[in-house]
């Protein structure tokens, strides 16, 4: 699966090595194109998940805010609510596509 936005690739992986939480697909962070994340300031704190980070993508030359997020070090009982740990794994907001 594949990540795109504005025409660009930004996280691609197979399918069987993404999570889908809540509706989103999570990108494991060995499939992140680093290069045009860059760390949010952005505040939130998921009640069951724990502390989220979010990422700006700087993508043709425009910077599209807070577009993806990761949970660095989930809590615990996430993992057994998710089935898996997703520390550090990728989602992205609707606007960038999510292709299979």
């Amino acid at each position: 699966m594949k990540a795109v936005v504005d025409g660009t690739v930004v996280a691609e992986a197979p399918s069987e090595e993404l999570i889908r939480i809540e509706g989103n697909w999570y990108f494991p962070p060995e499939a992140v194109k680093t290069e045009y994340f860059e760390k949010s300031p952005t505040p939130y704190t998921c009640p069951w998940k724990g502390e989220c980070q979010y990422f700006t993508l700087n993508v043709g030359g425009k910077a599209y805010r807070d577009t993806a997020w990761s949970y660095p070090e989930p809590l615990p009982t996430a993992f057994d609510r998710v089935g898996k740990d997703f520390s550090n794994y990728v989602a992205f907001w609707k606007f960038a596509q999510v292709l299979d």
